[in-house]
């Protein structure tokens, strides 16, 4: 139990550079608290004692602002940065080393009884706003950029963006240990599109301009011809 804590502690300072010490981590980070609550109330769960997982579960809402059904399953070092909001539903599973900012929603698409949240694998990052939703697999080291609405599988390495969600960008190397935070590096593929067509405008006026210059030069000898 105090190395699962130890490695909740080290995983805020390796993820926040806001965290000055142990001591402002412990009484001050509610992603943190969020995770702690939801290991009590997981064990009411798989011990069948599904009234106190819940309410337990309940209480952490309450505190936190973070919602995640004792059900889940969630590995190592997983980090929730600022937390409010955050909803991981019954059936998601969470590998190690994921990293969730606020306002993200591991949710389901069906009523039925079965597997119907998703499942990140290790060193995931998603980005505030972003909501996951269906029984699929988020590959390992894959990222999702902020406010994506993602309905289908992630390869692994790959960056998503956009509303539905898509994959914009797939790298072959491992993720480094360390999660890349750097949201504002994220691709755009509407810029990127919007650059291409304006490359191809320019394009286009170029080979007009060739022509036009072609055709004047043409037009000029027909005439001194004619005359």
């Amino acid at each position: 139990m105090f190395k699962e804590i130890r490695e909740d502690i080290n995983s805020v300072f390796e993820r926040d550079p806001a965290a000055r010490n142990v001591m402002e981590i412990i009484f001050c980070y509610p992603g943190l608290h969020a995770l702690w609550i939801y290991r009590v109330a997981h064990w009411f769960w798989v011990n069948e004692f599904y009234f106190l997982g819940r309410f337990t579960s309940h209480l952490g809402r309450f505190l936190t602002g973070v919602e995640i059904h004792p059900g889940a399953k969630i590995g190592k070092k997983f980090f929730i940065d600022h937390g409010m909001g955050v909803v991981i539903g019954e059936t998601a599973e969470i590998g190690n080393n994921v990293t969730l900012y606020h306002g993200v929603t591991l949710g389901g698409v069906t009523w039925d009884k079965v597997k119907r949240h998703p499942t990140l694998e290790d060193n995931v990052v998603i980005g505030s706003g972003s909501k996951v939703l269906g029984p699929f697999t988020v590959g390992k080291g894959a990222k999702i950029g902020s406010n994506s609405v993602v309905v289908k599988e992630v390869p692994e390495n790959a960056t998503v963006v956009g509303i539905p969600g898509r994959v914009v960008m797939s790298q072959e190397k491992q993720p480094e240990s360390r999660p890349d935070l750097e949201h504002g590096k994220l691709p755009d593929p509407e810029a990127k599109a919007i650059s291409c067509l304006f490359d191809q405008i320019r394009e286009l006026e170029r080979k007009y301009a060739t022509l036009a210059e072609e055709h004047a030069e043409l037009k000029k000898r027909l005439d001194n011809a004619q005359q």
